[in-house]
């Protein structure tokens, strides 16, 4: 089989399973939602201090939305062989790492891109600055898997690592919520947002090359321990 046939059907048996499991691809979903709408009963109605924090607060849900995904990107295929297998393949393991994560993130972050503009209208943001918003996101949560990606991978071999997950991440998101929220306020201040969103794709583009080799090191490293 061809290294693409490979890829197509990895990516097509992903997406099979993550339908099928529909509950469990919907938890983050769910999630990005409660968190949006709980915001505002938190810090009261003020369609100024909403629409100030709107942003904020969508990037902070799809990036703990994404956050709580992570664990299972390769929990299942390492319990079950499936991942010795894969890396056993005659096929690059970069490419079906990177085509791993590719369907994590058509499963479970494209449906929050979907949902973004209905929160954003929710929050009180002016419709003009959607597209903004939209563009940070599509910029920056491939960000947030690639890179997830590798903490994943590092500690796969450690059972109930969620909090361990958090604590390796959350710092590395950093600099991709900074530069998503600057755009989409920039935007909403009359600001020109193309700035944060040069440095977004900048890191969408370092991310995409630089994470697959680091998630397919580890899982190796962790598979043969």
């Amino acid at each position: 089989m061809s290294t693409l046939n490979s890829l197509f059907f990895l990516c097509r048996r992903d997406v099979l399973i993550a339908f099928r499991h529909r509950q469990q691809a919907l938890n983050p979903l769910l999630f990005f939602v409660l968190v949006c709408l709980l915001f505002p009963l938190g810090i009261g109605a003020s369609a100024d201090l909403l629409k100030a924090i709107a942003p904020g607060t969508i990037w902070i849900a799809a990036l703990l939305a994404v956050l709580m995904s992570l664990d299972s990107l390769f929990r299942t295929d390492f319990e079950d062989g499936s991942l010795e297998l894969m890396i056993l393949e005659n096929q690059s393991l970069t490419l079906l790492v990177a085509t791993r994560v590719f369907a994590h993130w058509l499963m479970t972050v494209l449906p929050l891109l979907l949902l973004a503009p209905i929160m954003a209208v929710a929050l009180g943001l002016s419709s003009n600055v959607l597209i903004i918003l939209l563009t940070s996101l599509l910029l920056g949560t491939p960000v947030l898997s690639f890179v997830g990606a590798i903490a994943a991978a590092l500690i796969i071999v450690i059972p109930h690592n969620g909090m361990l997950l958090a604590l390796l991440v959350l710092p590395l998101y950093v600099p991709a919520l900074i530069f998503g929220t600057s755009a989409v306020n920039n935007a909403a201040l009359g600001i020109s947002p193309e700035g944060p969103l040069y440095i977004l794709a900048a890191l969408l583009v370092l991310s995409l090359t630089l994470s697959p080799p680091a998630i397919a090191a580890a899982l190796r490293t962790g598979v043969s321990q």
